[in-house]
């Protein structure tokens, strides 16, 4: 599968090979590598995100599902249902996160509900919606913060439409 990609692609997809639990790209990064322009830009949202964010991978995996479950692809939503439970949240707080319930933390609730909404609505959030956000204590910088999950996790469910990527995690 990688030797079939375009030569650009190759290398991006070896170090997805080399980090990923199943030894193989997966179909959404297959399918991603037909483009090296497409699998660059993922990977250098993903890397961008794990190198510079405010939030500690726990936030990051949680408003990555919070942005899966508004964008509403269930290939994404069971990535990253996967990554927040890998990063620390239960199964309850996984399913409390997709379906915009209490994880018990109103903190996370308040920004979860704020990205979910930013994700189904092309990046537009109630104003109540962002007064709650800034209530809870989020700064400037986190809120912007979570607008980057918000864009990786809609270029790649946006992506897995798209390409009606089959689920193979």
């Amino acid at each position: 599968m990688v030797e079939d990609a375009p030569a650009a692609s190759r290398l991006l997809l070896h170090k997805i090979v080399q980090a990923s639990p199943m030894g193989r790209p997966a179909n959404l990064h297959a399918q991603m590598a037909h483009s090296p322009a497409v699998l660059t830009a993922y990977t250098s949202l993903r890397a961008v995100l794990a190198e510079q964010t405010s939030f500690d991978p726990k936030v990051g995996a949680a408003l990555t599902l919070a942005a899966a479950s508004g964008v509403g692809n269930g290939y994404m939503t069971r990535i990253a249902s996967r990554l927040a439970q890998m990063n620390g949240w239960s199964e309850e707080q996984v399913t409390a996160l997709t379906m915009g319930t209490s994880t018990n933390d109103a903190k996370i609730d308040v920004l979860a509900g704020l990205v979910r909404e930013a994700a189904a609505n092309a990046g537009e959030v109630t104003d109540a919606t962002w007064t709650a956000a800034r209530k809870s204590g989020w700064s400037d910088l986190q809120l912007t913060d979570a607008f980057a999950f918000v864009g990786a996790t809609v270029f790649t469910g946006y992506f897995l439409n798209y390409a009606q990527t089959d689920l193979d995690v």
